[in-house]
C-alpha cells in the first residue's frame, strides 16, 4: 500500500463535500419557496390525489412485470390507493445511483417524490439541516398510530434531529451481526477441547500450524482472515472497551478512537507473524479468497456474517461435498479483558434506511397514511410473503416459503425487500419471532447450526450512541478514515514485532491528521450534551 492513499481518499471526499454541498444549496432554496402546503395539503371531498414513491430499480424485473407496473404495485393500488382515493405512482431510482439521482430531484421543485429513502445518515442529516424535509413527528401522532407501534421510541429515534422528527426509520428484523466457527474435526483429531477464550484460541491456532490436523502442508490456514468488516471488526471489538455501558460509536472509521484498539492490533500482529492467519489477506477485501480457503478445507477457525455460511449450495455445503468428514462448530471464544471479560461484539442499530418527506411535498399526509397501512394488519407479511398455499405455508405462525412455489408465484415477490420500506429483513414479530421465521427460509440441515450461529451473535453485544444532531466530521472526513482504518490494520498487523509501537504510532498521528482528532473533540462533546436517560 502506497503511503498517498489516504491522500487520494480525503481529496475525493473533500469533493463529494463541495458537490453535496452545491446540491444542498439548491434543495434549501427550492424548500424555502414551497413550505406552503408541505404538511399536506388538505384536498377536497372526493377529489382523487397522486402520492408518487421512490423505489429502487435493479434491473431485475421479469417480464411480464416492470419496476412501476407489478403484482405489489398492484396490490398496494388495490388495498390502499383505491379506498382512499389516490394514485400511487412509483418513481424508479437505480439502487448504484441512488444517493446521486435523489440529490437531483431533491433539488427540483417539481419532480421530487413524496416519499424518499436514503441509507447514508449523513445525506439524511444534510437534508434535514438545509430545511428540506417534513417534520412528520405530529403527523405520525395523527395518522400514523400503527406505524409508531410497529416502529418504537428507540427505533424512531434514529430519525431525530434537535427534538424533530425529519425521517422515519426503517425498522431493522435481526440486529444479530456475527459469529465465529472452528472445524470441530480438526479439535478431534488432536484431542482438543473446544476453545472458550481468547488465550484458548490462541493455544488452539498454533496446535491447528504445529499439527496440522488437516495435512494440508503450505495451505493450512489456522486462522480464515480478510480485509472485511466481519473478519476484523470480530477481532477488534474483543479488545476495544464501550463507550458507554452497552453502546459504543457506530461508525466502523472510529474504532482506533476506542480504549483497546491498539491490543487488538497487537494481538492481529502477533497472528500474522506466527503464520496463524491468511498470509495475504491484505488483498482480500472481498472475502472471495477466504471463502474458496473455507469451502477447500484449508481454514481451522474464522469469523463471518451471522447467515452467510448456511445458504444452500453456500459455503458451509460445498466444504461438507469438498472434505469428507468435515464438521464446523459455531463458537464464542473472544473474551474483552477491557469489558469483563465478556464476549463483546457489535450489533446493528434498530433502524434500517432514512424514510424522508420532502418539504415541497403537498401529499404528507397521504405519505404517513401510506406508511401506516403498510405497518397495519397483515400487509407487510403479504407484501414479503405473497399468497398462503401459492407462495407460502403457514407453520407455527410463521410463513414459510413453499419449497415447490411456481415460478410464476415466486416472480410475484422479485422486488418485495424494495416496496417494503418500512421493514429492513421480515418483521413478523418479536426479534425471536423474527429469527425463528428466518431460520425456517434456511436448508433445514443447516438450521441448528444457523441457530447457534445467531444465538451466539446476540450474546454481549454492543450497539450504536444515538445523536440527536449529526457528528458533522463523519461527512467531513468519514471516507479517508475509513481508507485510514484499513492501512492501519494491514501495516500494524504486517510489521515486524519489534516495529510494531513506531509502526502504530505513527499510522495513528497520520489517522489523527487527517480528521480523527477532530472526529474524536467533537464525539466527546456529543457524548457530553446527551440527555441523561
Amino acid at each position: 500500500m502506497k503511503v498517498t492513499a489516504h491522500r487520494r481518499a480525503l481529496k475525493k471526499a473533500i469533493g463529494l463535500s463541495m458537490t453535496a454541498a452545491l446540491i444542498v444549496s439548491m434543495l434549501a432554496g427550492c424548500s424555502a419557496s414551497s413550505n406552503e402546503g408541505s404538511s399536506g395539503d388538505r384536498v377536497g371531498e372526493g377529489e382523487r390525489v397522486t402520492l408518487k414513491v421512490e423505489v429502487f430499480d435493479r434491473g431485475n424485473s421479469p417480464a411480464p412485470y416492470t419496476i412501476t407496473n407489478n403484482y405489489l404495485s398492484n396490490l398496494v393500488q388495490e388495498r390502499f390507493g383505491d379506498p382512499n382515493n389516490i394514485d400511487v405512482e412509483y418513481v424508479p431510482i437505480q439502487r448504484s445511483e441512488e444517493v446521486t439521482k435523489l440529490n437531483v430531484l431533491m433539488a427540483s421543485n417539481t419532480d421530487v417524490p413524496d416519499i424518499v429513502f436514503v441509507y447514508d445518515s449523513s445525506v439524511f442529516y444534510r437534508y434535514a439541516q438545509q430545511g428540506g424535509l417534513t417534520d412528520v413527528g405530529e403527523l405520525i401522532d395523527q395518522y400514523g398510530p400503527n406505524l409508531k407501534k410497529f416502529l418504537g421510541e428507540d427505533t424512531l429515534k434514529f430519525g431525530q434531529l434537535e427534538g424533530q422528527q425529519f425521517a422515519i426509520p426503517g425498522k431493522r428484523a435481526i440486529t444479530g451481526r456475527y459469529s465465529s466457527y472452528i472445524r470441530q474435526d480438526w479439535l478431534d483429531k488432536l484431542g482438543l477441547p473446544v476453545p472458550t477464550t481468547t488465550d484458548e484460541l490462541y493455544t488452539t491456532l498454533k496446535a491447528f500450524k504445529e499439527q496440522n490436523p488437516g495435512n494440508l502442508g503450505s495451505q493450512n490456514i489456522p486462522m480464515g482472515m480478510a480485509l472485511a468488516p466481519a473478519q476484523f471488526e470480530t477481532l477488534i471489538y474483543s479488545f476495544i472497551k464501550p463507550v458507554s455501558g452497552d453502546l459504543t460509536y457506530g461508525q466502523r472509521y472510529e474504532l482506533p478512537l476506542h480504549e483497546g484498539f491498539k491490543d487488538a492490533m497487537q494481538f492481529m500482529n502477533k497472528l500474522y507473524n506466527e503464520g496463524l492467519i491468511s498470509k495475504d489477506f491484505s488483498l482480500d477485501e472481498d472475502k472471495s479468497q477466504l471463502v474458496k480457503d473455507i469451502q477447500n478445507g484449508n481454514v481451522g477457525y474464522w469469523s463471518e456474517d451471522v447467515d452467510v455460511l448456511f445458504y444452500k449450495d453456500g459455503t458451509l455445503d460445498n466444504l461438507y461435498k469438498n472434505v469428507e468428514g468435515s464438521e464446523v462448530l459455531p463458537v464464542d471464544v473472544y473474551t474483552n479483558a477491557n469489558a469483563d471479560n465478556k464476549y463483546i461484539k457489535s450489533r446493528y442499530g434498530t433502524n434500517g434506511m432514512y424514510i424522508m418527506i420532502p418539504k415541497s411535498s403537498k401529499r404528507a399526509v397521504e405519505a404517513i397514511k401510506y406508511l401506516d397501512w403498510m405497518a397495519s394488519e397483515n400487509n407487510l407479511i403479504d407484501i414479503y410473503s405473497g399468497v398462503e398455499g401459492e407462495n407460502y405455508d403457514l407453520v407455527d405462525g410463521i410463513p414459510v416459503v413453499k419449497s415447490d412455489v411456481s415460478q410464476e408465484f415466486a416472480d410475484r415477490l422479485f422486488n418485495a425487500g424494495d416496496m417494503a420500506i418500512i421493514s429492513n429483513g421480515k418483521n413478523i414479530g418479536d426479534q425471536a419471532t423474527n429469527e425463528k421465521a428466518w431460520i425456517m427460509g434456511f436448508p433445514e440441515h443447516n438450521q441448528e447450526l444457523l441457530r447457534q450461529s445467531i444465538d451466539i451473535a446476540n450474546t454481549d453485544t454492543v450497539g450504536p450512541i444515538i445523536f440527536d444532531k449529526p457528528i458533522e466530521a463523519e461527512s467531513k472526513y468519514g471516507t479517508a478514515l475509513k481508507d485510514k482504518l484499513n492501512v492501519i490494520i494491514v501495516k500494524t498487523a504486517m510489521a515486524k514485532p519489534e516495529e510494531f509501537e513506531k509502526v502504530f504510532e505513527q499510522e495513528m498521528n497520520d489517522y489523527m491528521s487527517i480528521g480523527g482528532a477532530e472526529l474524536k473533540k467533537e464525539l466527546e462533546q456529543a457524548l457530553q450534551e446527551l440527555p441523561a436517560e
